[in-house]
């Protein structure tokens, strides 16, 4: 076993994209100046790296923790990506100041062999913030075909092809590979996805990039993975597993890559798990406050803050001092 086993948090990377804005500082962070589209709060993509914030790793890289560590950080279930040595999900917060481009991402045996190695990219969304009308695109209007899609694609009026959902706070949005997608204004949402990188981006609205030209675009390689047959889905349902009067529990996400709970806790109850070699957890507070404790010094899990609880963690209970939500991510 490491020598050090203990709940980690990080310090956040932060991503530039002209279509972002200065909202997450709502959320209680810094930012640097100018525009910042995302927040990686936990990552092991080698472009990113979240450094440890705290304790006896503080200030190493979650991809050298990965080689550290192994399965004591990620758990059993995880020994395929230990092999790749590749954490196996990126947790990020996203600002949609400005509307998105459409995008859609590939699976893993396309990306694989496509994008050097990469992996395919299976997300989510939580909605954290919505303004009023908010809505976003998910998937395709129905009828649409190939030749529809490529047609207004050429005329440069792909809109007419997309699905349109309305959405609000609490909102779920579940994205696999091959889903013509894309946040429009007016949105703050948690991301939740596979460490991967790979976005092939189908259309920008006809508008410039920051230097003035369009931004590429990977029609090709789109056209390749769309999924014409993700028609005007909706929001995910959420699936109780358990409710009283200060706690509920609910699975918003089941796939083959994680699984994501809704927790939510009235001031002074708990949650207790184990984390028994199996996999990591993922908390993150999302309203309220909320403490993680364990056999070692607890940690404050203020909102919007995320901790990584090691494979090997041992037995935790996550208390909150406040009525708290949380999300609890891991693999199954």
């Amino acid at each position: 076993m490491s020598r050090y086993i203990y709940p980690l948090t990080f310090e956040p990377q932060f991503r530039d994209y002209m279509w972002g804005g200065r909202n997450l500082e709502r959320l209680g962070y810094r930012l640097p100046p100018g525009i910042v589209a995302e927040i990686w709060a936990i990552s092991g993509h080698f472009s990113s790296p979240t450094a440890v914030d705290a304790g006896p790793y503080k200030g190493r890289l979650l991809t050298e923790l990965l080689t550290e560590m192994g399965l004591d950080l990620v758990g059993t279930r995880n020994q395929s990506a230990l092999e790749r040595g590749k954490f196996p999900l990126l947790i990020k917060l996203l600002d949609a100041n400005k509307d998105l481009s459409v995008q859609v991402h590939p699976d893993d045996a396309y990306a694989q062999a496509h994008e050097n190695g990469e992996l395919g990219k299976t997300e989510m969304w939580y909605i954290l913030r919505a303004k009023p009308g908010a809505r976003l695109i998910y998937g395709l209007r129905r009828g649409v075909t190939r030749e529809e899609f490529l047609q207004a694609l050429r005329e440069g009026k792909l809109e007419r092809c997309l699905h349109y959902l309305p959405v609000r706070e609490g909102d779920v949005i579940f994205i696999p590979t091959g889903t013509v997608h894309a946040l429009l204004a007016g949105l703050i949402v948690v991301e939740i996805q596979q460490n991967s990188d790979a976005t092939y981006r189908v259309y920008d609205w006809n508008r410039l990039g920051p230097d003035g030209k369009p931004r590429p675009l990977h029609i090709d390689k789109a056209m390749d993975v769309i999924d014409f047959n993700r028609v005007e889905p909706g929001p995910a349902v959420p699936e109780l597993v358990e409710a009283r009067d200060s706690f509920r529990r609910e699975v918003l996400t089941r796939c083959s890559y994680f699984v994501v709970e809704k927790i939510e806790l009235a001031r002074g109850e708990r949650f207790t798990g184990a984390c028994d070699g199996k996999t990591f957890e993922i908390w993150g507070c999302i309203k309220g406050h909320a403490t993680v404790m364990w056999l070692g010094n607890p940690v404050e899990l203020p909102a919007v803050r995320f901790t990584l609880l090691p494979a090997a963690l041992g037995t935790f209970a996550i208390e909150a001092r406040e009525p708290a939500v949380l999300l609890r991510t891991y693999v199954e």
